[in-house]
């Protein structure tokens, strides 16, 4: 049997092999107690509940962010790149070394280099191995200099995201085949034993992209060739490279690296092109969902070969960081490279420059886009969120997740309490306390946030400075960054539900934070940055409930002045992860139902129905059955630590007859 078939149903004796993953596919009949058992040592038989795996970006796609030791170490990206076919590709961000290209096929130590024609070598000290959680590196300087910063993209084999082939050349036009299963988007070809250019077909290069190439290892426009394709389009199963030596030499080996181009809600990845307008306002690009890294080229004149991703910066508004495929120079220093070329939104991408980089006018740009890594549906609120106290390694707070949100600052007093940072607006952060407009923090802003396992760009241990940290995730957690019209309208935003509590505020002006929240509906809101009681404004949420696709803001200059910049948090419920729900608190205590086994790490408390602050704990400085430390969104005064208002409580918290008795909102965190 083969073992690509997914349970679908047992209803008729005709077996039906789908061709999408068990969720989306069609198969039915009845399968043997021997068919069950080879689908489950092939590792394909599905379990309830559970989403084939190669359907999720999270598990083909990563960019890891290291620190060089001039050592060995070993680089955690979570990709399995022992048991499916890899590449990883490898910049020094610090220095001029070329860019590392190594897959699973070819073999650890077997590189290659995107900015020149070398052949294939072998380098004993780069990636040394390959690991099912990532990989292992040697001490060559171009993936490990000692205090030198680098950037690895791993792509793992799926069907309509990636493939890893190597064939051998004929001297006459062939087929060469491959397992995406879907729409080619674009190829990368290099000959492994001479100094040929590299190859590179993309599906929007022209309007005939098979009769025209691409060269990755230079800045050059697309050129006309039958000898590349063969003046032939490839299909969801083989591509066609014709007679020219860097595609097709008699007894040569070739790798070719194939990206799928997928349209639709579930795809990846999507390979595309758009026309530059000059103007700093350039075209908006729709994939459909966000992206996290992105590959440009102009294709009808000379220009780089520009990446950019999340997990480096691209800043809504601020400055994005970019490397060149084609080129070993380092990454400008965030101080003096203040380019806005891109920003990311919750359905694709907008040029936000008028250079020729990305968007001179009338000209034909090609790009790479892969989606945000959130497909996932998470269990372990672990994954997703984390409090801590700074230490003295960097990063200097340990999430041990890429951190998209974080509160941050001291306990002991509150010079420092309640800065908000995210990493789509990480140049710069908010205070919940005040109606300040953002601070800048451009020379560091997204370095503190450029890590994969916490934040903070500097060492140095402080027991009394604390981050609460969050990241983005399907049905849990979205950051949304938007400009305003003056006029009611609505934001796209990626959560995948309802939200059922924003947090909005102003980045460019000093306005007011406004809260709307379920427990008290569209009609009412409520101040960040205050202790009132809820107030009905029908200009703040324009009196209409969010989806799970969008939420609504008013007129008021609060939530869309005209030309001010803002930024919302989305928070919802997860079942066993978070809970955003109000509660009527009477007596001597209140026990608070979130779902959960363990407790809650995290509990935010207000009160609606008349003045309160917006109280808030967590299970590191404590929340225990006596007093419990906290500390105030709404203000900066130091921590609290000799009041007993909230206990332990193993399904969410209880609320102690310590509170007065009124409605109150929440949010919890297991």
């Amino acid at each position: 049997m083969s073992q690509t078939r997914y349970l679908k149903n047992m209803i008729t004796p005709t077996l039906v092999e789908p061709t999408e993953n068990h969720e989306a596919g069609v198969a039915s009949g009845v399968w043997s107690v021997q068919d069950q058992l080879e689908a489950r040592r092939g590792g394909v038989w599905p379990e309830a509940g559970v989403t084939n795996p190669d359907t999720l970006i999270e598990s083909n796609f990563s960019t890891n962010l290291y620190e060089g030791d001039g050592s060995t170490q070993t680089i955690t990206t979570g990709i399995d790149s022992a048991n499916k076919s890899s590449l990883v590709w490898i910049k020094n961000r610090d220095a001029a070394d070329s860019n590392v290209l190594t897959d699973t096929v070819r073999g650890a130590t077997k590189i290659l280099h995107s900015d020149t024609t070398a052949a294939e070598a072998t380098d004993a000290d780069t990636i040394t191995a390959f690991s099912s959680t990532g990989f292992a590196l040697g001490d060559d300087v171009k993936v490990n200099t000692n205090n030198e910063s680098y950037c690895a993209w791993t792509f793992k084999k799926a069907p309509k995201f990636f493939d890893v082939v190597t064939y051998t050349g004929t001297g006459s036009a062939r087929t060469v085949a491959h397992s995406l299963g879907g729409t080619v988007g674009m190829i990368l070809i290099k000959n492994l034993g001479q100094t040929d250019n590299w190859a590179v077909y993309h599906r929007a290069n022209t309007a005939a992209p098979q009769t025209d190439y691409l060269i990755l290892n230079t800045t050059a426009a697309t050129a006309d060739s039958a000898d590349w394709w063969n003046d032939t389009a490839p299909t969801t199963s083989v591509f066609t490279v014709g007679t020219d030596h860097a595609v097709n030499a008699d007894g040569e080996s070739y790798v070719a690296y194939v990206f799928a181009h997928e349209t639709g809600s579930d795809s990846m990845i999507q390979c595309g092109s758009y026309t530059g307008n000059g103007n700093a306002t350039g075209p908006s690009i729709d994939l459909g969902w966000e992206p996290q890294w992105l590959l440009t080229k102009a294709s009808t004149r000379t220009s780089d070969w520009s990446i950019v991703d999340s997990m480096r910066g691209v800043i809504t508004g601020g400055v994005d960081q970019r490397l060149h495929a084609q080129s070993s120079e380092a990454e400008p220093a965030r101080a003096t490279h203040s380019v806005d070329m891109i920003d990311f939104n919750a359905e694709g991408f907008n040029v936000t420059n008028s250079g020729t980089i990305v968007n001179g006018n009338t000209e034909t740009y090609i790009y790479v886009a892969i989606r945000r890594p959130n497909m996932k549906t998470h269990t372990d609120a672990t994954e997703v969120f984390a409090v801590a106290p700074r230490t003295d390694t960097i990063p200097g707070f340990t999430s041990g997740f890429p951190v998209d949100f974080v509160i941050g600052g001291r306990t002991i007093n509150g010079a420092d309490i309640n800065q908000l940072s995210a990493r789509l607006t990480s140049d710069d952060y908010l205070r919940a306390n005040t109606t300040g407009a953002a601070t800048d923090n451009s020379s560091n802003g997204a370095a503190h946030l450029g890590h994969n396992n916490g934040y903070f760009n500097f060492d140095g241990a402080n027991a009394n400075q604390f981050s609460w940290m969050w990241k983005r995730a399907k049905s849990y957690f979205d950051v949304v960054a938007y400009t305003g019209t003056g006029s009611a309208k609505t934001e796209a935003h990626s959560l995948g539900v309802v939200p059922e509590m924003i947090w909005l505020k102003s980045r460019s002006n000093a306005v007011t934070w406004r809260v709307y929240h379920s427990g008290i509906g569209n009609t009412h809101e409520l101040r960040l940055d205050d202790s009132n009681a809820k107030t009905d404004d029908d200009t703040i949420f324009n009196d209409t409930d969010p989806t799970s696709s969008v939420f609504t803001v008013g007129a008021d200059n609060s939530v869309n002045n005209s030309g001010y910049t803002y930024v919302a948090f989305l928070f919802a419920t997860l079942a066993g992860v978070s809970k955003v729900g109000s509660v009527t608190h009477s007596g001597s205590s209140t026990d608070v139902d979130c779902g959960f086994t363990a407790g809650a790490r995290f509990v935010l408390l207000k009160r609606v129905d008349s003045a309160g602050d917006w109280f808030f704990w967590d299970s590191v400085r404590g929340i225990v059955a006596g007093n419990d430390p906290y500390l105030l969104l709404n203000d900066n005064a130091a921590q609290v630590t000799n009041t007993d208002l909230i206990d332990p409580l193993a399904s969410g918290f209880q609320i102690s007859g310590d509170f007065t008795d009124g409605d109150y909102i929440f949010y919890a965190i297991a």
